[in-house]
């Protein structure tokens, strides 16, 4: 008999049912009771067709082993148990074989099991996938970029302890044989505002808690961080530790990830470097300081830390500090500077905080795709892995919860298209009539968020862009205006009077009807998240940092750079961001998972079914069940069908030859179901009740235990008649190996005795051999023995007559030396005295001739000569060094600094003076040369060197620019007759001057006149005198150090003079009008003038005092100068 396979199901052992399409009756209480049982018996996947619901048994179940994994590879969707293993096989083989981009599509509330999900799938599809170094290798990169991304993107909230708390879609990349060639990650909203502040039973961020449990204390160290959580502000305290979760391990992990996906030590160590600084910003803190003019300004408390962020980033401090205390707005041609108060300077600190965040991860979202990206340009297909937010409803929502919950009614919209666009496209494809079925379409919804007109986002932008007060009430109050007849809108301070007496809706807050529900915003933070704001001085100070990654994350902080545009809002870059995921979504092949949470304690084994309808409600699941039995509920390709019922049917058990449609047709036939309860499509049988289905599954199990009683009998019948044949041939066996055994043993016995007799014989013949042997060894051993002894004689004779004779030739040898030495010392004894006698000749012959020459030559010495010889010897080198010098004397021009090398080291000093006495003779001789005129051009110079030499920036331009006095010639002009005429002195200083206005800080040229004891001012197009100050009312002359012409005439109080104020000036020759000015009041008071050089003084204007301060300014306006008036105190120049 043939061997029957029997495969199973879905509907075998089935604990409830696996798929609620058919479930029977259809109604909220039996989907949430058929749930509950099969959740009691570990069964936490169930389908509605082709969507799995996934509930979150919080705890491990032994369901994802390899050996699970290979179970369900490669089989049909509905040939096992539900599972999400199952879908992700399904995809594949869809994206493999078919050749169809695929999609998953994983939602569901905070703490439903999304993430989880989502790595379930990403090692399903790692682990069914082909083999191989290189694919292993993507494999690996792309399971590990989750734990970076968890570390750094999920958090513990009050509903989950590992909340995704951004968004992931991850398009997984495959060749044409299915082998992973790469992926790319795209994200979405970082909630950042976590970084500073979190609700309460919440944390941070894993990597904070992570680095300060698993870092070493050197690691540490390097960061400047301290493992004591309370040290840190932006860390929770009353959560920091959860339980069952080790931080420690997780931040060994964390590296070990991040080494597998390709970054490089000094990129992690960039990473944790910016990790370490946010954390230390939140301990920065502000203290109020009054400032003269009355404003509040902000001061760092401690510096301490400051001083450590800007170590581990490689900032100025001084940069940073003045960005928490300031802000520059500039707006085309102007740029103003104003103080940060305490509050102000807490909001820019925190924000610094959420951006270098944010970015950061954007940024390693950036790099992990530069790792786990193709490197292939040919042609791939994609599977897309979405994990997102689930719908979240707290006690206080605010503009992240209402951005989230609009990205999950776009899900549910698109959702719901794909859905009943694949129900009704296999209908089509099939050719069965499709039934409508109403249902609730949340697009209405949408259109109130993201209308580009009316929606809550475009009125939000509209209201962050506008000029004025702009406040979180403003905003309702326009909500309020455009949405207040929206039937899914909700406000007390609409024009709807149903919500006025509403206690449950404040006044501050907007309510909207969303698919899963009412979720009533706060809009207190709207308008300060959504423009998302970060002072330009803190981009540009990030930029300035010697640090690669923070200057890279802050582009826009580069003043070469500078755009005045104001940046799009977080909430279009959202809407924009969703519509790109839409837009991609739709074009691959959906697959669905949706993920339910049975409590809200995140405890096993409690099922609540309160908390699972209401998710079953906004989920729309009862909908999609119905959607999916519109028509028919039950629906198989016909070779399964036929492989599950043939043994219904006599024709077609137990094989069917011919069409699996024919023998589908033949079996319901037989059976007798009516035509109504099925429809027979192209490819698919289709039942439209489930009862239909329970019955045939009631006929299988009746027919395959009668099938299993057959079997049984004829086994039994085999069974004998099988061990009988086995007997017969066992006994046939058993006789043949007893006769063969026998005759064994007989030749055994006649082998033995004839080996035992050759054995004997061959013995005797090798014994008689071997005694020859030995007989004939031992006669060749003598013979060579008694030659070795006749031979040894023979040589030991000749060895002794040799010694012999090398004895005698050896003493001769001896006897001949010694004579030999002998004689030759003999000879050296004689040689060694006849010298000794030569020499002591020569000695008494020298000290002989000394004597007689000293006798002879006594009479000639003196007692002075030695005297008179260095004398002589002194005045001849002297004379030399003299006729020597005046061939060798430099010019006579003062400057030049050449003279002649001294030639012997005892004229030193002599060198040294005749060389001062020839520079001041030369030096007169130059000065002798000058006209008066000259003179007083060169005392004028040496006046301004020490006036302003290495105190003012424009000092050495002058230096090169003769004094000339006037530059303009009053008396050759005729329209300045009238200024000639009034005076009568000597004109030292003409120059046209710009006089600055006391008013707004505009210039208006002057004539500016110094005489011997006036100081005029006049008007430059008809002469007139409008000032005149005699220099006894001069006081002091201010000017900056920098590289302008500006100066201020200070006048003294109580004279005439002083009844306008001080003169505030610019000029181009500030130098040259100082210096005369300065000389002139000397000359004529017998009083220094105060010359006072500082970039910030006071001007007496009328009766108020202005603070004059010169500021480094663009290159916008070339290399003039700018004066602006600031306000009542403040006048400010911009110097280029």
């Amino acid at each position: 008999m043939a061997k029957m396979e029997v495969k199973t199901s879905l509907l075998d052992d089935m604990i409830g049912v696996g798929d609620m399409v058919l479930l029977e009756p259809l109604n909220e209480d039996s989907f949430i009771n058929n749930l509950k049982k099969r959740f009691d018996h570990n069964e936490v996947y169930t389908y509605i067709g082709s969507v799995v619901i996934s509930i979150n048994p919080y705890r491990s179940l032994p369901i994802y082993t390899p050996e699970k994994v290979e179970e369900y590879r490669n089989r049909n969707f509905y040939e096992l148990s539900p599972h999400i293993f199952a879908l992700s096989d399904e995809a594949y083989r869809s994206l493999r074989d078919q050749d169809k981009d695929q999609c998953i599509l994983i939602t569901g509330e905070s703490g439903a099991g999304k993430t989880e999900a989502s790595k379930l799938v990403m090692s399903y599809v790692a682990a069914v996938c082909g083999k191989g170094a290189e694919v292993n290798q993507v494999k690996e990169q792309l399971l590990q970029s989750n734990p970076v991304l968890e570390a750094f993107g999920n958090a513990k909230t009050v509903r989950n302890d590992n909340s995704s708390r951004f968004g992931k879609y991850m398009d997984i990349e495959f060749d044409f044989k299915g082998d992973p060639l790469g992926g790319v990650i795209s994200n979405y909203l970082l909630e950042k505002s976590r970084v500073v502040k979190q609700p309460r039973g919440e944390r941070n961020f894993h990597i904070f808690y992570q680095i300060l449990s698993g870092a070493s204390e050197e690691f540490l160290c390097k960061l400047k961080l301290e493992r004591d959580f309370s040290r840190y502000n932006y860390l929770g305290l009353d959560s920091a530790k959860v339980n069952g979760v080790d931080d420690a391990s997780n931040f060994r992990t964390v590296r070990n990830a991040m080494q597998i996906v390709g970054f490089m030590d000094h990129e992690t160590q960039s990473v944790f470097e910016v990790v370490a600084a946010v954390l230390k910003l939140g301990n920065i803190e502000f203290k109020p300081e009054s400032r003269a003019n009355g404003l509040d300004e902000s001061k760092i408390k401690d510096k301490n830390e400051l001083k450590e962020i800007c170590e581990l980033t490689g900032i100025d401090q001084s940069v940073l500090e003045r960005a928490f205390s300031f802000r520059t707005v500039e707006a085309k041609q102007e740029k103003v500077s104003t103080t940060l108060n305490v509050a102000q300077a807490y909001y820019a600190r925190d924000a610094l905080a959420k951006n270098l965040y944010s970015r950061l991860f954007s940024w390693l979202v950036t790099r992990i795709n530069e790792s786990i990206k193709a490197q292939t340009k040919v042609r791939k297909k994609v599977m897309g892995v979405l994990d997102i937010y689930g719908f979240e409803i707290f006690e206080d929502n605010s503009f992240e919860q209402f951005i989230i919950n609009y990205c999950n009614e776009k899900l549910q919209q698109i959702f719901i298209e794909l859905t009943l666009k694949e129900e009704q496209e296999e209908y089509i494809r099939e050719g069965i009539e499709w039934t409508n079925i109403e249902y609730f379409n949340n697009a209405i919804i949408c259109d109130l968020i993201e209308n580009n007109q009316t929606g809550i986002l475009a009125m939000l932008d509209e209201e962050c862009l506008r000029p004025g007060t702009v406040t979180d009430d403003t905003f309702l109050e326009k909500l309020n205006q455009v949405c207040a007849t929206h039937q899914h809108f909700e406000s007390r301070m609409s024009k709807c009077s149903r919500f006025l007496n509403d206690t449950s809706l404040p006044h501050s807050c907007f309510r909207i009807q969303h698919y899963a529900g009412k979720v009533m915003y706060q809009v207190e933070g709207f308008v300060d998240k959504n423009n998302d704001l970060l002072y330009r001085d803190l981009s540009q100070a990030m930029w300035k940092a010697n640090h690669s990654l923070i200057k890279a994350l802050f582009p826009e902080g580069n003043p070469a750079k500078i755009n005045l545009k104001r940046p799009p809002t977080a909430g279009s870059q959202f809407k924009a961001s969703v519509a790109t995921l839409m837009k991609n979504l739709q074009t691959k092949n959906p697959n669905y998972i949706r993920c339910i949470k049975p409590n809200d304690k995140k405890a096993a084994h409690i099922f609540n079914d309160a908390l699972v309808c209401h998710q079953i409600r906004y989920l729309g699941l009862l909908e999609n069940v119905r959607v999916r039995r519109a028509g028919y509920a039950f629906r198989q390709a016909y070779e399964p069908c036929l492989e599950r019922y043939k043994m219904l049917c006599k024709q077609t058990w137990p094989h069917w030859r011919g069409p699996a449609r024919a023998g589908v047709e033949v079996l319901f036939d037989e059976l007798g179901i009516p035509e109504e309860e099925f429809s027979f499509g192209r490819s698919k049988i289709f039942i439209r009740n489930p009862r239909t289905l329970f019955k045939l599954e009631d006929l299988r199990k009746q027919r395959l235990e009668d099938l299993a009683t057959l079997i049984e009998k004829i086994y039994r019948g085999w069974k004998c008649r099988t061990r009988f044949l086995l007997m017969k041939k066992s006994q046939i066996v058993i006789a043949s190996w007893v006769r063969r055994y026998a005759q064994q043993k007989r030749y055994q016995k006649i082998k033995s005795s004839a080996i035992i007799v050759q054995s004997y014989i061959r013995g005797w013949k090798a014994r008689k051999l071997l005694r020859e042997l030995k007989h004939l060894k031992r006669c060749n051993e003598a013979a060579t023995i008694i030659a070795a002894y006749w031979h040894g004689t023979q040589a030991r004779g000749e060895l002794r007559r040799l010694k012999e004779e090398a004895r005698n030739k050896h003493a001769i040898a001896v006897i001949w030396a010694c004579w030999l030495g002998y004689k030759a010392r003999r000879e050296l004894k004689r040689l060694k005295d006849e010298a000794r006698r030569k020499h002591a000749v020569a000695v008494i012959w020298a000290y002989w001739l000394g004597l007689k020459v000293r006798r002879e030559y006594r009479k000639f010495f003196r007692a002075n000569a030695g005297r008179k010889i260095y004398e002589f010897t002194l005045q001849r080198l002297m004379q030399k060094y003299f006729l020597e010098m005046k061939k060798k004397m430099p010019s006579l021009s003062p400057i030049d600094k050449n003279w002649p090398a001294r030639p012997y080291l005892f004229l030193d000093s002599t060198h040294k003076e005749l060389k001062r006495i020839f520079h001041l003779w030369r030096c007169k001789k130059y000065r002798d040369q000058f006209t008066d005129q000259q003179k007083l051009i060169y005392e004028e110079k040496l006046e301004a060197s020490e006036l302003f030499k290495d105190k003012k920036a424009l000092y050495p331009a002058s230096v090169g620019q003769p004094f000339q006095g006037a530059y303009l010639e009053i008396s050759e002009n005729p329209k300045y007759k009238k200024l000639k005429d009034a005076v009568d002195e000597k004109i030292i200083i003409a120059e046209v001057v710009n006089k600055i206005n006391r008013a707004n800080g505009k210039a208006t040229s002057r004539i500016f006149l110094l005489t011997k004891n006036n100081v005029l001012l006049a008007d430059q197009k008809n002469g007139t005198i409008k000032s005149e100050v005699p220099l006894g009312d001069v006081t002091k002359v201010s000017m900056s150090s920098q590289n302008d012409g500006f100066f201020a005439v200070h006048l003294k109080e109580g004279s005439e003079a002083a009844s306008k104020g001080d003169f505030l000036l610019s000029s181009d020759h500030l130098i040259e009008m100082a210096t005369k000015l300065y000389r002139t009041t000397l000359s004529q008071t017998k009083q220094k003038l105060n010359i006072e050089i500082s970039d910030e003084f006071l001007v007496q204007f009328k009766q108020d005092k202005v603070c004059v301060k010169f500021i480094q300014g663009s290159q916008k306006n070339g290399n003039i100068p700018t004066c602006k008036r600031k306000n009542n105190r403040l006048l400010e120049v911009a110097v280029p």
